[in-house]
């Protein structure tokens, strides 16, 4: 355990949409926002992203969604389901404004780390393309992403990412000391999740879209209607479940609003 981190959670940018996406319910069709007020069953989708201060450097996981959302999302349909709010001052909490908070850019981040590259996760990715910031994910995602031919497929729009020079993680491995990333495919080829041992405030476990709710955690654990494999879905969950109760972890689901309630954001604080 690293006395000297400190970790963020970021604002980067919350979707609205119909938690069906989240949270199968036997029965329910899910909807686009033309159709948001029959039958209740939207809800807001917030993103995070975490920053790691580190005495190896910076080390940020995922980026949200982009600020160009609606022309970028558009050939995909994304935009009608997915569509970003927008606060009074139009900020959102779009990644770059939140690490501008810290008074930071996206050349002070050494290693950016993304859980999977879907469209709310590695949108932001380019802004990395700065020749100092390291980019990992897992090789199985690399390795899936490889075959898309189109300008979407699934969530994965290949803009995001295409031509960065991405480094592929091919098993469970520590970062950097107290920092370690978990191979939890199942919603992705390659999703991963990220364990933080922090001395003051214990282990923190940030699952991404591996559990995308409390109430998808269970147990037992309930299914999404964006997953690739259900099985390897749901061994990662019981694999996260050992690891959360081995180290006695604080879960951090990928997109749960009332969670976020109880969460502490960066500027208004940190962990330690």
């Amino acid at each position: 355990m690293v006395d000297e981190i400190k970790l963020h959670i970021l604002e980067s940018g919350t979707m609205e949409a119909d938690l069906s996406w989240l949270l199968l319910k036997p029965g329910r069709v899910i909807k686009d926002r033309d159709h948001r007020h029959e039958e209740r069953a939207w809800g807001q989708v917030p993103t995070h992203a975490v920053l790691i201060e580190h005495p190896e450097g910076r080390i940020l996981w995922d980026t949200g969604v982009p600020r160009n959302w609606e022309q970028h999302w558009g050939p995909t349909g994304f935009d009608k389901f997915f569509p970003v709010l927008d606060d009074p001052a139009g900020n959102t909490g779009y990644l770059d404004a939140s690490l501008a908070q810290l008074e930071l850019t996206p050349s002070d981040i050494d290693i950016l780390v993304l859980s999977h590259l879907h469209f709310d996760h590695a949108a932001n990715a380019r802004m990395f393309d700065n020749g100092k910031t390291r980019i990992l994910t897992s090789q199985a995602e690399l390795d899936g992403v490889a075959s898309i031919e189109s300008y979407s497929q699934g969530a994965h729009i290949p803009d995001d990412f295409l031509g960065l020079d991405i480094g592929g993680i091919k098993g469970d491995e520590e970062i950097a000391p107290g920092v370690s990333v978990i191979q939890t495919p199942g919603h992705t080829w390659g999703t991963m999740s990220l364990q933080v041992d922090l001395k003051n405030d214990g282990t923190k476990l940030f699952t991404s879209d591996a559990v995308y709710l409390a109430d998808s955690w269970g147990p037992p654990a309930v299914g999404a209607a964006i997953v690739w494999n259900n099985l390897a879905w749901l061994e990662s969950v019981e694999k996260l479940r050992r690891i959360a109760q081995k180290t006695n972890a604080e879960v951090i689901f990928g997109h749960d609003e009332e969670q976020k309630k109880q969460l502490t954001f960066a500027p208004d604080g940190f962990y330690s």
